[in-house]
């Protein structure tokens, strides 16, 4: 194959920036940011299901208490109506005075181990919804961690999407003076080898494979018309020669 020293020159361009392209989009899938949000929703899954057991935790331990509470206050009101009988003196037989006292004695006791229950009841409650509240704030400290990042990542993501419009512009005008079957050529080559096509020779070195030409392989290269393409013998590359490249 054959192409124009200043053909195979542009083609180190187009390289160049299909190098650029490739390293882009390598930074803007390997963003730290990706990793650090990644990171952030593990810990608003967990935030988020710690603060559904506390809100829980509290909303029964209201209940529980509203309950205790109505317990406590039916006791009440019963040993209320009971003195009020006994202080009436409507009842005046000795065996049921004796009941009634024993049942006032008895509700007293009552009504003091329900009130015991509540003040438990209200001290687990209050621990509840303390940690509720605790947990609630952590989540909307880590949401606002999570928006930021995400606000720093999009703006990264711009900034990398921006710079590959220009080089995709840039490439497209490099490209348009390849010949065609050169450009076949190098496409080819570049899915093959890894995203590299085309090197550059330098100091009879490739800078595809990095290997230097053994001396039979620069007397070939020397010898090889201007417009010739040629190939380094160890990558396969299309080989570009510039003032450089030692022969």
């Amino acid at each position: 194959m054959n192409a124009e020293p200043a053909d195979q020159l542009r083609l180190l361009d187009v390289q160049a920036l299909d190098v650029r392209l490739t390293q882009l989009s390598h930074r803007r899938d390997n963003l730290p940011e990706h990793a650090e949000i990644r990171a952030v929703e593990s810990q608003l899954v967990q935030q988020r299901d710690l603060l559904v057991a506390a809100q829980t935790e509290e909303s029964d331990t209201a209940r529980e208490q509203t309950k205790a509470e109505q317990d406590v206050d039916q006791v009440r009101q019963r040993a209320v109506r009971d003195q009020q009988r006994l202080d009436s003196g409507l009842v005046t037989n000795p065996k049921d005075l004796a009941s009634l006292q024993s049942e006032i004695t008895s509700l007293a006791k009552r009504q003091d181990d329900l009130e015991t229950i509540v003040l438990e009841i209200m001290e687990r409650h209050e621990t509840a919804q303390g940690r509720a509240k605790e947990l609630a704030v952590r989540l909307d400290e880590l949401q606002s961690q999570a928006s930021e990042i995400v606000a720093r990542r999009d703006g990264l993501t711009q900034e990398i999407d921006a710079e590959v419009a220009t080089v995709r512009a840039d490439r497209s005008t490099a490209v348009a003076g390849v010949p065609a079957d050169l450009l076949k050529l190098y496409e080819k080559l570049r899915e093959q080898q890894g995203g590299i096509g085309a090197a550059r020779l330098y100091q009879r070195r490739c800078e595809g494979c990095r290997l230097e030409l053994n001396i039979t392989e620069v007397n070939d290269v020397r010898a090889a018309p201007a417009n010739a393409v040629v190939r380094c013998e160890n990558c396969r590359r299309i080989l570009v020669r510039t003032p450089e490249s030692g022969l």
